[in-house]
């Protein structure tokens, strides 16, 4: 861990074949496995953690009323196509 980070220590049940896994893993890293671990935990945050946590805030702003309805979305659409066709045409 880099110089000043607080960690906090986890117990986890993890399946043998796992380990077995991320101990091959970490070995041909030369790494330890609470480091193969934790670049696992990372990309999962990163990716589909994220992924959670960007579709329950899009929840939260719908039950705000902060959205658009697909008529606005489509008529957004035609507008950029009319901006781009007269754009085309004077080119």
């Amino acid at each position: 861990m880099p110089d000043g980070t607080t960690s906090i220590p986890v117990s986890l049940r993890v399946p043998a074949e796992m380990i077995a896994k991320l101990d091959s893993i970490a070995a041909v890293l030369e790494r330890p496995r609470s480091w193969v671990m934790l670049r696992a935990l990372r990309s999962y945050l990163a990716d589909e953690g994220q992924e959670t946590l960007d579709i329950q805030e899009g929840i939260a702003e719908i039950e705000r009323g902060e959205y658009a309805t697909s008529e606005e979305v489509f008529a957004g659409i035609d507008e950029i196509i009319a901006r781009a066709e007269v754009k085309h045409r004077a080119g």
